[in-house]
């Protein structure tokens, strides 16, 4: 007899409240710091490109805390320290003068990355799958509700066993906030419970097993994560 395990869609935790968020949809925002896509071997003309995106399954959400295996078929491992989005409130076409009426809150990410499998895929024009979509690949922290004003400028920085790997500000991001909202929402209905990882800063690299992640973001929050 074949049985089907029932799924419920994880849930995303608030800081000071008893709000779980199921998670609808994980975006992710390529490319979105230019010193990050020149260590990628890219560059970015903000006139000529469009921002682009790939997704994540809901059954990739890590809580921030956790220890986590070494992913399968992989031989560089690589962190992306990310402030992240929550939707809260429906909208398709969004203006971008009232894009972030439409965030719930934010919070601390890790676009954890299979480098050495999306860069192949990259080099022969397939999709980023295999490299971006995988177990345990969208690790989130605690959603904070914050002024925008409080996130725009934050520094956000990345440490691996206590030495900075990544340390930047939010308003280095090609694509701001309301940009990326105004962008995305042409494509696709916005739901409340979409989730938007919205760019890395430069400094991404590889980690190991036994390796101790702690990331932050000023107004926002902290992130870690344990390699198994």
């Amino acid at each position: 007899m074949i049985t089907f395990k029932e799924r419920v869609s994880p849930s995303l935790t608030v800081k000071d409240s008893d709000i779980k968020i199921p998670i609808h949809r994980i975006f992710c925002v390529g490319r979105n710091y230019h010193a990050h896509a020149a260590e990628m071997g890219v560059s970015v003309d903000k006139t000529k490109n469009e921002p682009f995106y790939f997704l994540k399954h809901p059954s990739t959400y890590v809580a921030s805390g956790s220890a986590i295996e070494y992913p399968l078929s992989t031989e560089n491992y690589h962190y992306e320290m990310e402030l992240v989005l929550v939707i809260g409130k429906d909208g398709v076409n969004i203006a971008r003068e009232n894009a972030w009426d439409h965030v719930y809150g934010v919070a601390c990410g890790l676009d954890m990355t299979r480098r050495d499998l999306q860069l192949k895929a990259r080099e022969t024009n397939r999709p980023w799958d295999l490299g971006k979509d995988f177990e345990e690949s969208a690790v989130i922290g605690e959603i904070v509700r914050v002024e925008p004003s409080k996130v725009e400028n934050s520094a956000i920085k990345l440490t691996v066993n206590g030495e900075t790997k990544q340390d930047s500000t939010i308003d280095l991001l090609i694509w701001n906030v309301p940009e990326i909202l105004e962008h995305l929402s042409k494509f696709y209905h916005l739901e409340a419970g979409d989730v938007i990882f919205t760019g890395t800063p430069e400094g991404v690299g590889p980690v190991v097993s036994g390796d101790y992640l702690e990331g932050s973001i000023t107004n926002v929050g902290t992130i870690n994560l344990r390699i198994k």
